[in-house]
């Protein structure tokens, strides 16, 4: 059975993956923060390791958690920012049934950075001190773009700044810009 189509024409759907501490979650709550109201954050660490406490593989709870969360928030009136790693084998199908089914703007993003860069950024993070960086190498994906998502690519050149005008402007919110910056 085909999922039903969800959201609404004027719903906008952003999608953002990419590797541990590649800047998912700021992008994420920067573009929130941009708005007023109703934009709803569907972060994978959330879902999967707080409220389900799943391990992340195909078939995981969490990917149909994901799903039924996003439609849920767009169904009611709310545009949705997913962002996590989402690994392509994991995520990569129930991504593209989502943005296929989503009736408004869908917009997709990958973080593509080194391994090197990804563990420099992973120093900085609150989170270094419980999460070593033999683990963050080893969820290491190089270049793990979904096809069916036409994703942009943001790599270490692109400041967080830039990151979100671009992701604004892609929606149509570039009003908002002053707001978030």
């Amino acid at each position: 059975m085909r999922p039903k189509l969800t959201g609404s024409e004027s719903s906008r759907l952003i999608i953002i993956r990419g590797n541990s501490g590649s800047g998912k979650s700021h992008l994420a709550h920067a573009v929130r923060a941009a708005r007023p109201r109703g934009v709803a954050i569907i972060a994978h660490d959330v879902l999967r390791r707080e409220i389900l406490h799943v391990r992340d593989h195909p078939g995981a709870l969490s990917v149909q958690y994901i799903d039924l969360s996003a439609r849920f928030a767009l169904d009611n009136g709310l545009d949705v920012v997913i962002e996590g790693i989402l690994h392509s084998e994991s995520y990569g199908e129930m991504l593209s049934q989502l943005r296929d089914d989503h009736r408004g703007l869908t917009r997709c993003y990958y973080y593509e950075l080194s391994l090197d860069e990804t563990l420099e950024r992973h120093r900085t993070k609150a989170l270094a001190a419980e999460v070593s960086e033999a683990d963050v190498a080893s969820w290491y994906r190089s270049d793990d773009r979904v096809a069916a998502l036409d994703e942009a690519t943001f790599d270490a050149t692109v400041s967080a700044a830039e990151a979100l005008q671009r992701v604004l402007m892609d929606v149509g919110w570039s009003r908002d810009l002053d707001t978030a910056l």
